[in-house]
């Protein structure tokens, strides 16, 4: 206990150090260097009229790390209290939700108790599939399905509130405008954190649940283990197993339905959908951008519901398809931009310099397809292919990387 009560103290030490709350005057030292400081005048001479933000939400993330901190080390007892669960959970989704209203969505009134919604939903959810109770299987997957909702609700009404409100006179429309794809941008940011959140609590249980039924069955294939009395480890698991046995019965009850692998693999189709829209947003599309938002798929999980035959083994199969498949149309979008975008007014009469540019490109992606749909089958099926058919699609990708004008084309035949 002493231990852990030191672990809080400096946490709280460090927060306050690194947030630095609004503290009342009457209960911190201020010398005359640091009123002369805030009190300057030259700053609205020199960087003009900036508005403040307000620093009381830092209490709010404070709040919240401490609770979360005080959860894990079981000074709060909410493994074994339902009750003390279910009101943790909430109290720490309402702290947090109103954190991230006042300090990103302040303009947005109309839409915080959306956002304070999801937060609280998505905390329950996380709780009560890391600490399942009784009711966990026939609640969670309902809770999921609210913030799927709340999603597209609050994405579309965060633009239709702050026009009606707002857009009252001309001079404002092109600062609404800019403000409502900024919001909506840091929307999508929000719930793209709230997937990965949950695709990774639900990773994390499955592995938890598959390891100890492996152990389990290593126990009962090997009882000559159990009559061993010289294995102070072994005696050590079974002790904590012993002590264990109810939570693992309420977590094998959370994984009847099999709802967890289903719930987990929509999370992380929504993840990466959301996490790559933001990317088309902000870098245009880039073809570096993929390469760090494919591995977010390596979370799914094996469902017969959602992926037919998906298992263990292919876990990697969907990383490459989507990298393949992502720079193709890419490329693709690149000739289409390029021949009715240029500048150079260039039209699609046969023969001419648009036409001669879109039949080059297109020939050449087409040629770094073949080895690109080798590979994506060889990590479906890890069926080998004879050097004869590797040698002769191998040559497919260099004039690819030689002679295209389109930088996407190249790294295809550089991946192929």
């Amino acid at each position: 206990s002493a231990k852990r009560i030191l672990l809080l103290v400096v946490a709280l030490g460090l927060l306050f150090m690194f947030m630095q709350p609004p503290i009342p005057f009457s209960l911190a030292f201020r010398s005359e260097i640091i009123k002369a400081a805030h009190l300057s005048a030259d700053d609205s001479s020199i960087y003009g009229f900036t508005m403040v933000k307000p620093s009381w939400p830092s209490w709010l993330l404070i709040s919240t790390i401490m609770l979360t901190l005080a959860a894990a080390t079981n000074i709060i007892p909410i493994k074994y209290i339902v009750e003390l669960r279910t009101f943790y959970a909430v109290g720490v989704g309402i702290t947090f939700g109103i954190y991230i209203c006042a300090e990103y969505f302040l303009q947005a009134v109309l839409l915080h108790v959306l956002i304070v919604a999801t937060v609280v939903c998505t905390s329950v959810f996380v709780v009560f599939t890391h600490l399942p109770s009784a009711s966990s299987p026939r609640i969670l997957p309902w809770i999921f399905a609210l913030v799927v909702a709340l999603f597209p609700v609050t994405y579309l009404l965060e633009g239709q509130l702050r026009v009606v409100s707002e857009l009252d006179g001309e001079g404002k429309k092109f600062a609404t405008l800019l403000a409502i794809e900024g919001a909506r941008a840091s929307l999508l940011g929000l719930y793209a954190a709230i997937f990965m959140l949950i695709a990774l609590e639900i990773k994390f249980e499955l592995a938890s649940l598959l390891r100890e039924k492996a152990q389990e069955r290593g126990l009962l294939h090997n009882p000559a283990n159990q009559s061993s009395g010289f294995n102070p480890k072994f005696r050590l698991l079974q002790q904590r197993r012993a002590s264990a046995a109810p939570s693992f019965t309420v977590k094998k009850l959370a994984a009847e339905g099999a709802w967890m692998p289903a719930v987990g693999n929509a999370a992380t189709i929504l993840c990466f959908t959301t996490c790559l829209l933001l990317s088309i947003y902000l870098t245009g599309g880039s073809n570096r951008s993929i390469f760090l938002l494919a591995p977010i798929l390596l979370l799914l999980n094996q469902d017969s519901d959602f992926f037919t035959g998906f298992g263990d083994r292919q876990r990697y199969f969907p990383v490459t398809v989507v990298i393949s498949s992502y720079l193709v149309l890419n490329a693709l979008y690149r000739v289409w931009e390029e021949i009715w975008h240029g500048d150079s007014g260039w039209g699609l009469e046969i023969g001419g310099p648009g036409w001669f540019f879109a039949v080059k490109n297109v020939a050449l992606l087409i040629l770094t397809l073949p080895n690109h749909i080798l590979f994506n089958r060889f990590m479906w099926d890890f069926t080998k292919q004879t050097d004869a058919v590797l040698l002769l699609t191998m040559p497919l990708n260099l004039p690819s990387i030689v002679i295209t004008d389109i930088s996407t084309v190249m790294v295809l035949g550089l991946l192929g």
